[in-house]
């Protein structure tokens, strides 16, 4: 599919800020005023964006607020709703530990559990989609949140270090190690997810396979149109298989590699491997969306 540029911010952004509040609500970090400060505003300000970043794909975003409507029965307005209880929660849970110095550790759970729900609303957004194997057919939830948590602790871990206190750096080497071996798996496993993974072919598509083999005589059009541009959006394999690794190496090997710097020069140089982090992010997210083949294609000759 043709990835929209607002979608990918929005779903690196906002798994990387409620990541954030899952560990800090959870109590992870010290109970210093600065950390309090930094995790607390920089969790709410992330988030918030990418949030935001979710409107900007619509044709009229004052529309947005209809999103919350359809709870009932809509992943995205579930994962709506879900976001702005998560931040109302965190927001109140931030501004007692920066304000009064506790933490309300049920409040903090709250908080937590809110998000991690909020990152698995957004990957069932996708997963649900049985028109897209490689969404429906790999473990996409999983991987939302795993990459989320991922992230939220390297975000975490480095806020702390800006505050002043490096200890327990150390915990993200296996974190991000882990991350890259299954970021790795999940790419050559995701590739393999192709449209005939749920038994589509052209002749089930046209209902004429009773008839013989089926195969397409002519396209349906000579010139290019919407579904060709998003639901047929090809990528080619050489361009592909580049940020399939250069997601991985900056978004987890040259992280852990600063994270063992850091170790010995200091925690500032998590900052380096956040941007990081994010940098690998878009780029495999940009692959998520843009590998994506829909059945529909079918239609088109593209077994």
């Amino acid at each position: 599919m043709h990835p929209a540029p607002s979608i990918i911010v929005f779903t690196v952004l906002s798994g990387l800020g409620l990541g954030l509040i899952v560990w800090v609500g959870l109590g992870l970090g010290p109970d210093t005023a600065a950390h309090a400060w930094i995790a607390s505003i920089a969790a709410i300000a992330i988030s918030a964006i990418g949030g935001a970043c979710s409107t900007l794909h619509l044709a009229k975003p004052s529309n947005a607020w209809r999103a919350f409507s359809q709870w009932r029965s809509s992943w995205l307005s579930r994962e709506a709703c879900l976001m702005v209880a998560t931040l109302a929660a965190f927001g109140l849970y931030a501004a007692i530990w920066c304000l009064g110095g506790v933490r309300i550790a049920l409040l903090g759970w709250l908080s937590a559990a809110l998000a991690g729900a909020t990152i698995y609303s957004t990957a069932m957004i996708y997963a649900q989609i049985k028109a897209v194997p490689r969404w429906s057919a790999t473990p996409t939830p999983v991987l939302f949140v795993g990459m989320a948590l991922v992230g939220g602790l390297l975000a975490s871990r480095t806020a702390q270090s800006l505050a002043g206190n490096s200890e327990g750096i150390w915990h993200l080497l296996p974190a991000l190690a882990l991350a890259a071996g299954i970021t790795v798996w999940w790419q050559t496993q995701a590739a393999g997810a192709r449209r005939s993974t749920d038994g589509s072919t052209i002749s089930s598509a046209t209902g004429l396979g009773s008839d013989g083999r089926v195969r397409l005589f002519e396209a349906p059009h000579t010139g290019g149109n919407y579904l060709l541009d998003e639901m047929a959006y090809k990528v080619a394999r050489n361009r592909a298989y580049q940020l399939r690794w250069i997601g991985a190496f900056a978004g987890f090997i040259l992280p852990l590699v600063l994270c063992l710097l850091a170790l010995g020069l200091g925690g500032w140089i998590l900052v380096l491997a956040l941007l990081a982090h994010i940098a690998g992010m878009l780029a495999l997210r940009w692959l998520f969306f843009a590998e994506a083949q829909h059945v529909q294609a079918l239609y088109y000759g593209m077994e």
